[in-house]
């Protein structure tokens, strides 16, 4: 499998058949953008259950970092399933998910010691940063930015405002969350330009919300993403998150990064806040932690983690199979899949670059390292979202044998695994031209 080769119509007879059996008994919830069906994978390659090879660019939503099925992290796992699958770390101790903290104590992108807290998703990496903010500021006010994505679970969903259909019909949501604009120069909130930026969009939240809506003092945390993942891989300027660190020090607030979908190496740096020279109080990690496996992790300043035994817990967090994994992925990440994440990351944004050039739909190519977004609008200009246009390209893609996925209203966010080659990089980029080729026909 080492480039996409398309056998059938897709999606194939046996693709066709186990969509069928899904749509029966599977939530109708899921959000499946195209009909395609793994079978197997290997590297940045996946084959589906027709023998359709595909180029994946999708990396399981930013989770496979190390690619799909990498021979260390197997290994690592199957050592540990030979010894034991669970005790959980609640009750009880084990070496990996000690050794697992030790590790994210000294890769933690803040100064100081670090205390890690284990679950088993994203959504859940960031309800543990609201109650530990809460108990340990007893404050119970949040903010968070409008396009957010950060999970699905009630209060995590209160921080979200990626797509209304995300909040639709599970009202009333979490009490004392209010949203401020997010740092997005191509679109700026006030209309200004990035060349002097001076991320005049916090204004709203400084002089606004903190003055009519809610009390500095009652605020427990702003919580961030340092590039905006479902919003569209927006990347703010750095003053952004220097001005929310300012804002956050002065009151007292904390501030949590969620790195759930821009950490772990996916930007070139173990964590994206660190592009833009600001340490938080409290990091949410998860997607590319393992490489695969369920698993998140609330990484906080040692003397922020400081609640008693038996005020947060998980059973299944931290499991050994997870953790062993994770140690594994972050060996990988540090030897060599960061240093391929910006080489790789900047020769396809380069190719990407190129190919505006080419084609008007596309009105920006934002993002660092391997974690890349393409906005699409109909008029440079006006900067008309071209959102109809954005899904026909996903498909196009899809059928040329590229997978990529949405972001935002009109983005296409690549996100491959960190394994991705420059020659893998070279072909994505020529199957996406003649995807926006053929939507423009």
């Amino acid at each position: 499998m080492e480039t996409p080769l398309i056998k059938t119509p897709l999606p194939g007879p046996n693709a066709k058949a186990l969509i069928e059996r899904d749509r029966r008994v599977v939530s109708p919830s899921y959000t499946r953008g195209y009909p395609f069906v793994i079978a197997r994978g290997s590297g940045a390659m996946v084959e589906d259950v027709d023998g359709n090879v595909f180029l994946d660019c999708a990396a399981g939503i930013a989770v496979n970092a190390t690619g799909h099925a990498h021979p260390d992290v197997v290994a690592a796992i199957v050592e540990q399933a030979h010894k034991f699958l669970h005790m959980s770390g609640t009750d009880f101790y084990y070496e990996g998910q000690v050794r697992l903290a030790e590790e994210f104590e000294a890769i933690a992108p803040f100064s100081g010691g670090a205390r890690s807290f284990f679950s088993n998703s994203g959504t859940e990496a960031v309800e543990a940063a609201i109650k530990l903010a809460r108990y340990t500021t007893k404050r119970f006010g949040l903010i968070a930015f409008i396009g957010s994505f950060h999970g699905r679970t009630l209060g995590s969903l209160s921080l979200t405002s990626s797509k209304a259909i995300q909040r639709r019909g599970f009202g009333p949501m979490q009490p004392g969350v209010f949203h401020a604009p997010y740092g997005n120069c191509y679109r700026c909130p006030v209309g200004l330009q990035p060349e002097s930026c001076q991320a005049e969009c916090l204004d709203f939240l400084e002089h606004e919300l903190l003055v009519h809506l809610i009390a500095p003092d009652d605020v427990a945390a702003i919580v961030v993403e340092p590039i905006q993942g479902e919003g569209g891989y927006v990347v703010p300027e750095m003053k952004f998150h220097q001005r929310l660190r300012d804002i956050t020090t002065r009151h007292g607030m904390l501030l949590i990064a969620d790195e759930v979908q821009s950490g772990m190496g996916r930007t070139g740096r173990m964590f994206a806040m660190e592009h833009f020279a600001t340490e938080p109080d409290i990091v949410a990690v998860a997607k590319g932690v393992a490489s695969g496996l369920p698993l998140g992790v609330t990484t906080a300043r040692a003397d922020v983690m400081t609640w008693p035994p038996g005020s947060h817990a998980s059973t299944f967090g931290g499991n050994p199979l997870a953790c062993a994994a994770a140690l594994k992925t972050i060996e990988l990440l540090k030897s060599s899949l960061m240093k391929n994440a910006v080489e790789v990351g900047a020769f396809l944004f380069d190719r990407l670059l190129e190919l505006q050039q080419k084609h008007s739909l596309i009105g920006q190519v934002r993002g660092k390292g391997l974690m890349i977004g393409i906005e699409l609008v109909r008029d440079r200009i006006t900067k008309e979202r071209a959102a109809s246009e954005r899904d026909r390209v996903v498909d196009a893609c899809f059928e040329r044998g590229l997978l990529v996925l949405g972001a935002g209203k009109n983005s296409i966010r690549l996100s491959p695994p960190l394994v991705l080659s420059r020659a893998q990089a070279a072909t994505a980029v020529e199957l996406l031209d003649s995807a926006l080729t053929s939507v423009r026909s």
